[in-house]
């Protein structure tokens, strides 16, 4: 078997900034004055961190929950989820894929959804792995705060059935100043460079009739075209592509890039990283710097192990795993 040679992932390391909350996690059940109970704290997302202080009630069970002032930000630090950068990484298509039951799948596919989001449609379980690989990412700075607040507008007290006073105007929440984000993430050569249109290996973008497939593969590559008019994507359609190592060769239809193509898709998709900035919930966070690592070793994500072994450059080809046959 041969092995395989050229750039097997592009790795790279995100740098962003911001200042305040734009990911919150919601209310949380802590303890507050009195060891009473309380559900009006707000809490943002915070990495490892649970509510529970460890001790437990012996004659009910109860766990005791911690008080909102018990954080350290050193060893929780603030973070925003992979599934929010996501959302607005893709935010101009983020609504598009649930109108697709009805309609065709060839303009999903011959767009940034198709093509580096990915995509899963259930009335028809046509779908497409993602190539980009996104983690959290997490503050370095950790300058957390409590702060006690008090809504506007009446402050009369709700009483419940025993004549307790149940609610009260004021609330708490943990914001945050200035923020520092460190992220890591990975564009798949493998996953981007063959869109499966074939149910035999349960991957199928594209439920297509005969004689389709050279269509889709011409709207893909038209596509791809205009992300980089300087370059010549091929976007090829073959009845039978096998992937490299496999025993009976067996293999499905579907379209194959080529390497003007995977280059405009991964400039693309970098590009898009390195504008990324989120206005949210009076907070902000803006990318500042993307460090990229051309990776042909088998160390996946070796740019988190270190950047001395990182190549900034595109030296080489790009891994082909796929052939026809």
């Amino acid at each position: 078997m041969e092995k395989v040679e050229g750039i097997r992932s592009v790795d790279f390391k995100v740098t962003a900034l911001g200042h305040g909350v734009v990911n919150w996690n919601g209310p949380t059940t802590l303890t507050g004055d009195g060891g009473k109970t309380v559900d009006n704290h707000t809490l943002p997302k915070l990495r490892g961190y649970t509510n529970l202080t460890g001790k437990v009630k012996e004659d009910t069970g109860y766990q005791y929950k911690k008080e909102a002032t018990d954080i350290d930000f050193k060893k929780t630090p603030l973070y925003i989820s992979q599934n929010c950068i996501r959302h607005h990484l893709f935010r101009d298509q983020a609504f598009d894929i649930h109108y697709a039951a009805e309609k065709s799948l060839q303009g999903v596919l011959a767009s940034v959804t198709g093509l580096i989001r990915g995509f899963v449609v259930p009335s028809s379980q046509c779908k497409r792995t993602s190539p980009l690989l996104m983690e959290d990412f997490v503050d370095e700075l950790g300058n957390g705060n409590f702060e006690q607040m008090g809504r506007s507008g009446s402050k009369e007290k709700e009483k419940n059935k025993k004549g307790e006073e149940s609610s009260n105007s004021f609330f708490s929440k943990t914001t945050f100043g200035d923020t520092k984000y460190t992220s890591y993430g990975s564009i798949s050569i493998e996953q981007l460079q063959f869109i499966s249109l074939d149910k035999k290996f349960d991957r199928c973008a594209m439920v297509i009739k005969d004689g389709q497939g050279e269509e889709v593969a011409q709207a893909v590559q038209d596509f791809i075209q205009t992300l980089n008019p300087n370059l010549a994507p091929q976007a090829i359609f073959h009845p039978n592509y096998v992937r490299g190592g496999t025993i009976f060769e067996e293999g499905e239809q579907g379209i194959l890039l080529n390497e003007d193509a995977i280059q405009a898709l991964v400039e693309h998709a970098l590009q898009m990283i390195s504008e990324l900035s989120i206005r949210q919930a009076k907070s902000y966070m803006y990318v500042d710097e993307v460090l990229v690592d051309y990776n042909n070793s088998h160390k996946m994500m070796r740019i988190k192990r270190g950047e001395g072994d990182i190549s900034e450059q595109r030296n080489g080809g790009y891994a082909s795993y796929f052939y026809s046959k």
